[in-house]
């Protein structure tokens, strides 16, 4: 009695299962117009010769950022990380495992399968809801890219008119690549590569059966079955589709029992950087901005972040690694948070190679190198003397550097405006290179008079300065107005450029997901200053770097180098900014997020020569290592120097209490009283092995103020080059003479150079030192 009832329950529920079938069939050929509205209309239309594609969505996926070797830097990616791979990229031990677990007759049903239907239909019936979906690769498809998870005989009667349309639209090999890069698999990993990334750090292609097994167990339920959480129950749901392998005859018994052994990942991987660093996060927000990726912000976001790009960088790794050593090698340990900032820019391309935001990316994020605005010091002298240079005068021309020195300041604070030489040196005459070597803030102060600090302004302009700049501060030319070191860079990189500038940039090309290219930089260098000017002013910090300020940034191997230091104000910044035709890298020194004076750090005061130097010359010489030597270009022979005389906005020097026993008497016949009975001599330069120190300021206190090189004996070799045109303007032919004797400065007041008159009216900040 108890088998004739199974019998017939049996016979009843194969009887209902074929009802069931008949049934699904009727409503997926006609009942599901109703629920399908116009949607299916169109659909069921389209069988009859009418086009009525289906639309899916294109995939999200994450964009590459490479560097200069074309190796990957970073990954930019919204919520989804996915990288989609061609069917022929992945392997049959994924393939056949996902069809084994998930559609086994993926290849032979027409995008439904009323069988599975059936089955998961009886399985729902008989637990009273919906525990078993049956819907095939096609129908999952069509979900995932169409409709929604909504589990309502609606929604599952349109996703099976979907499907059927859908197999009729795309291959079956389309529909297959397009599941196994659009299944989520846990992690935030949405298809087959990312998932091979997170849990074995590989390519899809280089999965083994055990792998691909657990792939397909992860679909039915990422998070219960991820291997790295709940490593008991992956093993169960790995060996089951192994199993399935068995029947469907991809594997013996003996290989899935071996692959069963298998052992499971028990972290996650992290085989794709992210983007947390300085030259990445620039990279992005340029990015964010660049119209050849949308007109919106919101286009602009969805190509970057799920556009799937590859974008091509100026970035590269050994510069970066080399930039990021020297600074770890040269700062000194501090309590106060000091912190140095590079950046190197190619002046012939003005392609950014390196950027050390700061202390690390990790720990501060703000990028120092591009977005810190901080005082320049003396290296801002660099934009006075180029202007100079552009406005007639020559590095021969005589100025004083005497001081303190008084300047007329109506309307502004201090008025008068004073300033005073780095360690309140008394200074002398010179000619402007020598007072570029000794860095003398009065001389300084006094040629931008003598230029025009408007003049001194639109020259900075052009070469590269993009912060603000006032034509009103008197102590400009000392490096008053706050700059970054990008730009100082890129700036600088204009001198070794023979004048053309490049504006830096990052980003070398961008492509589309199907290699389509977007974008792509065009060099556009444009004249910013004479070539005759460019060449002169390096040749002037050339001579800096070998006898001047900058002798801690000499570079080994036969590489010349030019360069000026800074120091502002109390010693709370310090730069050295300089250039090869190679390279030209600014170097800051300072505290992140306040002015703090770093005096007595490591024992010292730091000024631009010291500890900015040093690591300008550490990372400069290892970017150098293995590039050829290439001397800059000689300028041409100029004018012969002529005296710079006071302009109307200087007073007259104030001796009183400077002194006892002090008058003002003109000792070195410029037309300007000298304070005596208090006189100091300047501090001689250090002079390098085979040079010697020579006095060319003409204040015979026998102080070396420039070095030159030195013959055998240990006497100067120099060289003296002038011009002489028609009219004295230096148009006429070159002559060279050679001799052992120094350059004397003139002491007559020849013709005077074009000078500005114009007072400044606005506030002046207290200058810089040094």
């Amino acid at each position: 009695m108890r088998y004739h009832r199974c019998l017939v329950v049996r016979v009843l529920r194969d009887l209902l299962g074929i009802v069931l079938v008949i049934s699904l069939a009727g409503v997926v050929l006609a009942g599901a117009l109703v629920a399908l509205a116009p949607q299916a209309v169109d659909v069921v239309s389209a069988q009859h010769g009418e086009s009525a594609d289906v639309g899916l969505d294109t995939l999200s996926q994450r964009s590459i950022m490479y560097d200069d070797n074309g190796q990957v830097l970073a990954v930019l990616k919204a919520e989804v990380n996915r990288s989609s791979v061609p069917l022929e990229r992945i392997p049959d031990s994924v393939v056949n495992a996902v069809l084994a677990i998930e559609d086994e007759e993926f290849w032979t049903h027409p995008g439904v399968n009323l069988r599975s239907t059936a089955r998961a239909l009886l399985e729902n019936v008989e637990e009273g809801g919906i525990v078993q979906g049956g819907s095939t690769i096609t129908q999952q498809v069509v979900k995932n890219g169409i409709l929604n998870s909504e589990q309502t005989l609606g929604r599952k009667t349109e996703e099976a008119l979907f499907a059927l349309r859908l197999e009729d639209q795309f291959s079956k090999e389309e529909i297959l690549e397009r599941y196994l890069n659009t299944v989520y698999l846990g992690g935030g990993a949405y298809g087959v590569q990312a998932a091979a990334e997170l849990y074995w750090g590989s390519a899809v292609e280089d999965l083994d059966w055990d792998q691909g097994a657990l792939l397909a167990a992860l679909i039915r339920n990422p998070r219960d079955y991820d291997p790295t959480r709940y490593p008991e129950t992956a093993l169960e749901r790995r060996q089951i589709v192994l199993n399935r392998l068995v029947v469907t005859g991809s594997l013996t018994q003996e290989e899935a029992d071996e692959y069963g052994g298998a052992v499971l990942p028990t972290t996650r991987q992290r085989v794709l950087p992210e983007p947390n660093d300085y030259f990445i996060r620039e990279v992005t927000a340029i990015l964010q901005d660049h119209e050849a990726l949308g007109g919106t912000f919101a286009d602009r976001y969805n190509s970057i972040f799920k556009g799937g790009l590859n974008i091509y960088t100026t970035f590269q790794p050994d510069s970066q690694n080399q930039a990021l050593a020297a600074r770890d090698e040269i700062l000194p340990e501090n309590d106060q948070g000091f912190t140095m900032a590079i950046a190197g820019v190619e002046p012939g391309t003005g392609a950014v190679r390196a950027l050390v935001g700061g202390p690390g990316f990790d720990e501060y994020k703000y990028n120092l190198a591009t977005q810190g605005l901080r005082q320049p010091g003396s290296s801002f002298k660099t934009f006075v003397l180029v202007a100079a240079l552009e406005n007639g005068f020559v590095p021969n021309d005589s100025i004083s550097g005497k001081g303190p020195c008084l300047f007329e300041n109506p309307g502004g604070f201090p008025d008068p405006y004073e300033a005073n030489n780095f360690g309140r040196s008394r200074g002398g005459v010179g000619t402007i290179r020598s007072m570029t070597l000794r860095s003398s803030n009065c001389a300084y102060v006094r040629l931008g008079q003598a230029v025009g600090l408007d003049a001194v302004v639109e020259t900075a302009r052009r070469m590269g300065l993009t912060s603000p700049l006032r034509s009103d501060v008197l102590s400009l030319p000392l490096g008053a107005m706050e700059v970054s070191p990008l730009e100082m860079a890129s700036a600088y990189g204009v001198l070794a450029n023979d004048g053309i500038r490049h504006e830096p940039y990052y980003i070398e090309r961008i492509e589309d997901r199907f290699g389509n290219t977007l974008y792509e930089h065009q060099p556009a260098g444009r004249r910013a200053i004479s070539t005759q000017s460019a060449r002169l002013a390096a040749d002037v910090l050339a001579a800096n770097v070998q006898g001047g300020t900058g002798q801690a940034a000499r570079l080994d191997g036969g590489h010349i180098a030019a360069g000026k230091t800074g120091t502002a104000q109390n010693f709370e910044d310090a730069w050295f900014v300089g250039f090869t035709p190679h390279l030209s890298t600014a170097v800051w020194m300072g505290a992140p997020e306040a002015k703090i004076p770093m005096r007595n750090v490591a024992g010292r005061s730091v000024t631009g020569g010291s500890f900015p130097a040093q690591a300008w010359g550490v990372f400069m010489n290892a970017y150098h290592a293995d590039l050829e030597p290439i001397e800059f270009t000689p300028p041409e022979g100029t004018r012969g120097g002529r005296s710079i005389k006071r302009t109307d906005a200087e007073l007259l020097p104030r001796c009183a209490g400077m002194g006892s026993g002090e008058t003002e008497v003109d000792t070195d016949f410029d037309d300007e009283p000298d304070c005596l009975g208090d006189h100091q001599p300047d501090e001689p330069v250090e002079c390098p092995e085979g040079q010697v120190g020579i006095d060319t300021n003409g204040d015979e206190d026998e102080a070396a103020d420039e070095c030159v090189p030195a013959d055998d004996e240990g006497n100067p070799i120099t060289t003296t080059t002038s011009t002489t045109g028609p009219d004295g303007g230096g148009n006429g032919p070159t002559s060279s003479t050679s001799s052992t004797s120094t350059t004397s400065t003139p002491t007559s007041t020849p013709t005077s150079t074009p000078t500005s008159t114009s007072t400044p009216t606005s506030t002046s900040t207290t200058a810089p030192a040094g």
